[in-house]
Formats: structure tokens, sequence, C-alpha cells
């Protein structure tokens, strides 16, 4: 697995003397939660570094060996998530992983979800991203018999303090193969289901 950097909380400069040192030593590299000027500074000295503007995250991806041995699927309810459903799925990816990003299939259009059933179904491992009262992750973990790895997002109006009603609903879900990471934590998730599909 590729050393990560935060980059947030780092000036432009320092995120691109980490990544060019860990570039000496590694053919891949992975920074999340950086902004634009951080990105440009990083391609500078590295032309391959692939920025992602919504998740933050910039990737040199020079190894594309699959170390997964399966297909991931990273889900998200809607279109305000993909935010944190690209930070898994570029995280997975990067860790080695085939990714199967399905996205828009919340619970408000489950028709949506239920066309992608088959999809699902040829999962190793599902991260579920949302927000609101975040319900997609139990509707996803009672669907398939593979891990079910809930993300809940900060999006959601105001008694969702940003984040914390999806949070308690995924941490009650009775689904049992359903386990919850941070809030917006797109990274964790994805570096997890990437352990889980290497066993």
């Amino acid at each position: 697995m590729p050393e990560v950097i935060l980059a947030q909380g780092k000036t432009p400069e320092q995120v691109a003397q980490i990544a060019a040192r860990l570039l000496e030593q590694s053919r891949n590299m992975l920074a999340t939660r950086a902004d634009q000027r951080t990105a440009d500074l990083v391609k500078a000295h590295c032309a391959d570094a692939e920025y992602f503007p919504l998740s933050g995250a910039i990737r040199v991806w020079r190894d594309r060996t699959i170390h997964g041995k399966g297909k991931i699927a990273v889900v998200c309810a809607g279109t305000s998530d993909i935010f944190v459903a690209e930070e898994a799925q570029v995280t997975a990816e990067a860790m080695g992983n085939e990714v199967d990003a399905i996205f828009d299939v919340g619970v408000a259009g489950i028709h949506r979800l239920m066309n992608n059933r088959g999809r699902l179904l040829e999962a190793r491992v599902v991260v579920v991203c949302a927000g609101m009262e975040g319900a997609l992750p139990s509707v996803v973990g009672g669907l398939v018999s593979a891990p079910v790895i809930a993300v809940p997002t900060s999006v959601g109006y105001g008694a969702s303090f940003h984040g914390l009603a999806a949070l308690l609903g995924m941490l009650n879900s009775c689904a049992s193969n359903v386990t919850v990471v941070n809030i917006d934590n797109g990274f964790g998730a994805g570096y997890a289901a990437s352990l889980i599909n290497r066993l």
C-alpha cells in the first residue's frame, strides 16, 4: 500500500516536497484533501499527477497492477455525495483494485438501486456513501452478502447536523454486514475495502 499524504493543514510546498520524496521510493502516490494550488505545484514537479477537484485527491498511478481478488463497488446516494465517493474510488484504485462506481442510487429513487443490483452482487466489498438520514447502507446490506463499509457524508439539512444523523443511523443499522467509518471519510473506506479485497 502506498503511503498517503493528508494535504489539509499543510502548505502546497510541503505537500509537493513530501510527494517528491515518496515517489523516489514508490511508483504510486496519493494525497487527499488538496486544493487546486497544491495540485498545480505537485503537477509542476510530476507531470503525470492527476487531480480530482471534487474530492481534492491527487494521484500518481504508474503501477496499475491489480492486487484485489475481485471488484469493489463504490456507491453513493446522490450527486451531492460524489465528493466522498470519489475519494473512496480514487483510493481503492490507487491501492490496486478494480472499482465499479455506482452513483446517484439513493433511497429517494430506490428503483435506480434495484436496476444496479447485479453489479452490487458482483462486488467482494461495497462502499456506500450517503448523507441525510443515512439509510442507503442498510438497504444495500440487505441486498448483498459482501461486507458493506458505510460512509456518512456531511450532506443534509439542519437536523442532519453535518452528517451526525447519518452516522448514528448507520451505526444503528440492522444489516449485520454493515460497518461504519467517520463522516466524509472516503479515504478510510477505500483503504479498508482494499485490505478486505486482498484477503
